[in-house]
């Protein structure tokens, strides 16, 4: 299956938009695109040091993988993006209308266990509590779906790519 669209895997962290991400690439046939690495570096020694990120922080990092979606549009691709608020979504469609949503969900305990179990990566879990507040769901209007983070990664993406499929029928 492939994609004309760009799909942004979203969630709050530890949900698996870097696992999943590049497995639902590798799925439709597309390049992806590593959200993180369009954060400033001054985003991340920000998280890194335990404070979250205000709206000023986000809107060049939004901004950018906007851009990177609007040049894949009829080509596909996936990029991670925790795209928490609707208005980060709608940031991200400005630069790319069509962009389609992938929201990873799933149980809190089970979020912050794979959060622990990380190594190497600058989001600590004690931010987890300010994603989860900041989280506005896909709503209605928004073109995406919701996929739950229980089971393996190659579960979770085979569940994205059947729902994906029935987003485009």
């Amino acid at each position: 299956m492939s994609t004309p669209h760009v799909v942004v895997v979203m969630g709050v962290a530890g949900t698996g938009k870097t696992t999943i991400g590049p497995l639902l690439a590798d799925a439709l046939g597309v390049p992806y695109a590593e959200g993180d690495d369009f954060h400033p570096p001054a985003n991340i020694a920000k998280m890194t040091a335990g404070t979250p990120l205000d709206d000023d922080d986000r809107w060049p990092w939004l901004d950018a993988i906007g851009k990177w979606a609007h040049g894949r549009a009829g080509l596909g691709g996936v990029v991670s993006s925790s795209a928490l608020k609707r208005v980060y979504r709608d940031r991200l469609r400005t630069g790319a209308p069509d962009a389609v949503f992938l929201h990873l969900t799933g149980d809190r305990a089970l979020i912050e266990r794979r959060m622990a179990d990380r190594k190497g990566h600058f989001m600590p879990t004690a931010l987890l509590d300010s994603q989860f507040a900041t989280l506005q769901p896909l709503q209605e209007d928004e073109a995406g779906v919701s996929v739950d983070v229980s089971g393996t990664p190659e579960e979770i993406t085979d569940r994205a790519v059947a729902a994906l499929r029935q987003l485009a029928n």
